[in-house]
């Protein structure tokens, strides 16, 4: 499974049960990765994809436990430690600013492997980063 979060340069994920930020270019993004494949999310999160193509949209409020191997799971505020043996794959987006938080991601890093990086302009960021990683054998 790949799950998608956004972080805050402090690795900050919600402020008070809210996203930070959203952007619509990071969107796209996110539904031209996993246009092949079932991209689950929660009722929250599918509110921001209102005016997309959902039709490899699926919602549930436990989607983590759901969601087939090969799946994405675009995941705010969701606790990924309690289903890390499923995921294989982690695509963070970078803000690249700090925002308040009160939740913040809860994946160590240390055993994944930095597979790929890249910058791109959002709609409502100058910069986002990509960082795609993949967990240690």
């Amino acid at each position: 499974m790949t799950v998608i979060v956004c972080v805050d340069d402090k690795m900050g994920v919600l402020f008070n049960s809210r996203r930070q930020s959203k952007d619509s270019v990071l969107r796209e993004r996110v539904l031209e990765l996993s246009k092949d494949t079932m991209l689950w999310m929660s009722p929250y999160t599918q509110k921001q994809f209102e005016e997309n193509d959902q039709s490899n949209i699926c919602v549930a409020d436990n989607f983590l436990v759901v969601a087939e191997n090969n799946a994405f799971c675009f995941c705010e505020g969701t606790a990924l430690s309690p289903c890390i043996d499923k995921i294989d794959r982690i695509i963070l987006y970078k803000w690249n600013r700090v925002y308040p938080s009160d939740e913040t991601f809860d994946v160590d890093l240390s055993n994944w492997s930095l597979e790929s990086s890249f910058e791109f302009q959002g709609s409502s960021h100058e910069k986002i980063t990509e960082e795609v990683y993949v967990h240690n054998a």
